[in-house]
């Protein structure tokens, strides 16, 4: 009989030796003719060990010639040998993407050289990008020669663009720059600019930018874009309610709350000074963005426009002084003499320029500190509730600016309807959906409960030929209250929220639970699940938190404590770095503990504030020897800031303002602060998806979610649906399918029937 540390442990650390992508490791290292030394026997606890420990060299160490000893491949080593090769499909699928990402860049440059169009320069800068996401050495990508060109003449093209007014090139020559460089944040202020140049444009005058985005298609000669849809596009009436207190309050209240404000602690924080400058800059671009003149006449007469911006500049070299602290006096005087300016020359609505100027200001705080306006108060506690009033589907605008149909909800009225993936939305209540764009499309199809919607949709269809061709139908739909459940299994077994199969591994209890969110239910719900699971013989679990972009940080603490069982979970501090609040692990029903097992957390870039407190807190215990636990996958997002949501006078805006950071095993702080290199959770066994891996896993999950059912909610027999086991099978889900070997390398029966032999 052989030990346990052989041949399948082995074989599990050959595999995950390539799968965190060791420098010393290739193809040729797991070849029995090259020896390697070993200095521990590799047993499962030291494969747990070495992994929660990042210990590349270790874990390398313990590669072995036998490690490729097939014979009586079973189960476990089966596993294992499926994950190799999906490791080695990676990299093939690598390659071939590097060599086509390297000609579509060869192509493009050579066209812009040849003719100077700076449409084929982005197009190249966007193959440059394509090539460093599948780079595994980003010098080597910026020592290139071709790619240092290449960023330069983008530099130029860029500037030069946003010269002339050509605001879409400018923007997307800044954004891919800006993707580039990324880390550093060299374009973010760029981006920025750009950005509310086009905010603004899309607010005032949006047919100028249905214009300018026609213009695009034409000049690249695609198919030109619907007609313009003005259908609820005013902005006079999206500005109703904006007056100087409510901008006035909400810039006060950041100065005198924001987390990062300037205090004696940290005298670089921002002051009032920022915030003045911030909304005065806002206010500039608003007057040298030229398109807007089609809604500001005033903006039309070239010496007014000079005299309104000489005004903004004259305000801005008095308060650009850090030695004369500015108060809330001088944030009223700034914005009077604004005004004042306007009236006496380009005579711009009042309102435009304080939603411009409350904006800007706001802006010099970080991305997540927001005035809410009168018109997307609603939209805002909407996206908070977790639930809301509508037919249940989820759209988007496709190249063309059609609403198309992402996915409808499964057990919602737009699935019992017959609404379907892919289908286009051509009118709503008999009026014409195309060139609407989504937060107007939103409104149009949302409404009161137990209300009727007529959508008419267009759908592709095969006609008695075979042939396909574009098909109307119209669908009435009474509205509802659409629940977003934020506890998912593997795969589904029915139409309702908890009609799951929670197994990934059924023979041998390893479970899985997909977290979207972490909702008012969510804990509630995942107990449920695991109430089930436990029932059906549950060894370990995956948890996984991909794309889970936080939500109720009093769902974090519960959901925590079933897998930490004592200590703090989060602490939340201010701009000094003195705790403002502790959370600690609560009590928890022992039937709900999940703490004596081993338990897999996936997480990735898409993974934000509350399940970045759930995974480092599970973490952290396992590191402090509290759990068996291991965090698998990317570097989570890095959105750990506290925002606090206050209404403002009037009743009718509402700003979100940061207050506070995260920490969790005091001193790591979850958020990514300009500048930073350290940030968001970072895995203990670090796994790579390629760009295409991840998207074709978002795709099948997406169409796997969705369980068939007529309209009055029986199952539809022959539907066509993918199966979730392919993204093991078929290697698409790389970091799934790691943490399912490692889970079973922990259960005891898979141990015994695959690394034992007689």
């Amino acid at each position: 009989m052989k030990s346990s540390n052989t041949p399948a442990r082995s074989l599990l650390l050959a595999v995950l030796g390539t799968t965190i992508g060791l420098a010393t490791i290739n193809a040729h290292a797991l070849s029995p003719e090259i020896p390697i030394s070993i200095t521990e026997p590799a047993t499962p606890d030291l494969v747990w060990e070495l992994a929660s420990q990042g210990d590349d060299s270790g874990i390398a160490d313990l590669l072995t010639p036998q490690a490729w000893d097939t014979d009586g491949i079973d189960g476990f080593t089966g596993s294992l040998a499926l994950l190799q090769e999906n490791l080695q499909k990676r990299e093939v699928t690598r390659a071939e993407s590097i060599a086509e990402a390297q000609e579509t860049l060869d192509e493009h440059l050579a066209l812009f050289l040849e003719n100077e169009s700076l449409i084929e320069l982005s197009k190249a800068l966007s193959a440059a990008v394509a090539l460093q996401m599948l780079h595994e050495n980003e010098d080597r990508f910026f020592a290139d020669e071709q790619i240092k060109d290449l960023i330069e003449n983008a530099i130029i093209g860029a500037q030069n663009a946003e010269a002339r007014g050509d605001w879409l090139i400018a923007s997307e020559l800044f954004y891919r720059l800006n993707a580039i460089h990324d880390q550093a944040g060299t374009f973010k202020d760029d981006v920025d600019r750009l950005t509310r140049r086009l905010t603004m444009i899309r607010m005032y005058v949006p047919e100028r930018l249905w214009e300018l985005r026609n213009e695009r298609r034409l000049a690249e000669g695609l198919e030109g874009l619907p007609p313009y849809n003005p259908y609820g596009d005013l902005y006079t009436d999206k500005l109703q309610g904006v007056d100087s207190v409510t901008v006035r309050t909400a810039i006060q209240r950041s100065a005198a709350q924001y987390v990062g404000r300037q205090s004696r602690q940290h005298p670089d924080g921002v002051s009032m000074n920022d915030l003045i400058l911030g909304g005065l800059e806002a206010v500039r671009t608003m007057a040298t963005t030229t398109d807007l003149q089609g809604a500001f006449d005033g903006f039309g007469d070239e010496s007014k426009r000079e005299a309104f911006i000489a005004t903004l500049d004259e305000l801005s070299v008095k308060y650009a002084n850090p030695a004369k602290p500015a108060s809330a006096y001088d944030l009223r005087r700034s914005i009077d003499q604004m005004l004042s300016a306007s009236r006496d020359g380009v005579q711009v609505m009042p309102e435009a320029l304080l939603h411009e100027y409350g904006n800007g200001a706001i802006a010099t705080l970080d991305p997540y500190t927001a005035i809410i306006w009168p018109d997307e108060v609603a939209r805002f506690q909407r996206s908070t509730q977790g639930e809301f009033i509508g037919v249940g589907i989820r759209i988007q605008l496709d190249e063309l600016q059609n609403i198309t149909i992402v996915t409808p909800l499964t057990g919602t009225p737009a699935q019992r309807a017959g609404l379907e993936a892919d289908d286009i939305i051509k009118k709503v209540d008999g009026i014409s959906a195309v060139g609407l764009g989504l937060d107007q499309a939103v409104e149009v199809i949302t409404g009161p409960p137990n209300t009727d919607v007529t959508l008419t949709i267009e759908r592709k269809v095969q006609d008695e030929s075979g042939e396909e061709t574009l098909k109307e139908f119209e669908y009435t739909i009474t509205r509802a209250k659409i629940d977003l459940p934020s506890v998912k299994g593997w795969s589904r077994t029915g139409p309702g929220n908890d009609e799951w199969d929670y197994f990934i591994d059924r023979d041998e209890g390893i479970g899985y639970v997909r977290l979207t969110g972490f909702t008012q239910d969510t804990t509630r719900d995942f107990d449920r699940a695991v109430d089930k699971m436990k029932e059906q013989g549950l060894t370990s679990l995956v948890l996984d938190l991909r794309y889970n972009p936080g939500g109720l940080l009093d769902q974090a603490v519960q959901l925590s404590s079933r897998f930490v069982p004592e200590g703090m979970v989060v602490k939340t501090v201010d701009a000094s770095g003195i705790t403002q609040d502790r959370q600690d692990v609560r009590s928890v029903n022992p039937k709900h503990s999940l703490r004596n097992l081993p338990v897999v957390v996936l997480v990735n870039e898409g993974s934000a504030s509350a399940s970045e407190i759930v995974s480092g807190a599970i973490q952290a215990g396992a590191h402090q020897g509290k759990n068996k636990a291991l965090v698998v996958g990317a570097r989570s997002f890095g959105k750990g800031s506290v925002q606090n949501v206050y209404m403002l006078p009037g009743g009718l805006s509402a700003m979100k303002l940061t207050t506070q950071h995260y920490q969790i095993d005091s001193p790591r702080m979850i958020h990514k602060t300009p500048g930073a290199t350290e940030w968001g959770i970072e895995p203990d066994l670090h796994v790579e998806m390629l760009p295409s891996q991840q998207a074709e896993a978002l795709l099948l999950r997406r169409d796997a979610d969705i369980y068939p059912i007529d309209k009055d909610g029986n199952e539809i027999v022959d539907a066509e649906r993918p199966d979730p086991s392919t993204l093991i099978t078929d290697g698409i889900d790389l970091q799934v399918q790691t943490a399912l070997v490692l889970l079973q390398s922990q259960v005891d029966g898979t141990i015994a029937k695959s690394a034992m032999k007689d």
